[in-house]
């Protein structure tokens, strides 16, 4: 039976640990002034933009990343705020003033389908990857439109630059190995997110 294609972004699973994920989120800042609509799943990155940042100093500003070769992803959204003009708002239209929920960790496990780009096989793991959104996220749904990229734009292997490490795929029921599986990965890029070894200056 073929793996469903649905994209999903990146959910937390687990710790490296073996520990469940325990629902722990970051809350951050998106600015009225970020012009690209966001959705639960999305990767994300500090804005540079100091226009962009929260002005009352208590939160990360964000940005969706793009998930691509030599970007940065610091978590994922998780959920934002309820908007008390729109309960049932589930993402955050462009250019909306929101608090979102972000998972992030350097031990934190994440899942991510596949683009149907390739069958993985044994050597994939432990590969560097990529994000790629092949949609945009949805409006009704609030998901994300990003998939991890089995080699329509980069194919996984051993390069540093790419934000992700697969480390497995996805024991969830029905998940085959085939295109389109579902895998787990941890963030390559986090200590540079956090500033450990890049800062991240204002423009």
């Amino acid at each position: 039976m073929a793996n469903p294609t649905g994209a999903f972004g990146l959910r937390p699973v687990r710790y490296l640990n073996g520990n469940p994920y325990n629902g722990a989120t970051v809350p951050c800042y998106c600015s009225s002034s970020y012009a690209t609509a966001m959705f639960i799943g999305d990767p994300v990155l500090v804005t540079a933009t100091t226009a962009q940042r929260d002005a009352t100093l208590r939160y990360p500003t964000i940005n969706v990343s793009a998930g691509t070769d030599g970007t940065i992803i610091l978590g994922a959204i998780i959920a934002f705020a309820p908007n008390p003009d729109n309960l049932s708002q589930n993402y955050r239209p462009a250019s909306q003033e929101r608090i979102a929920y972000v998972a992030m960790g350097e031990d934190l496990v994440f899942e991510a389908r596949g683009n149907a780009g390739a069958t993985p096989d044994k050597n994939i793991i432990w590969n560097n990857a990529g994000l790629i959104a092949t949609a945009g996220g949805s409006t009704v749904t609030g998901i994300s439109g990003f998939h991890l990229d089995e080699g329509t734009t980069t194919t996984p292997a051993a390069n540093q630059s790419f934000p992700l490490i697969i480390i497995g795929i996805s024991s969830a029921p029905n998940n085959e190995i085939a295109t389109s599986t579902i895998y787990e990965v941890i963030l390559n890029t986090y200590n540079n997110a956090v500033g450990d070894k890049l800062g991240i200056v204002g423009a």
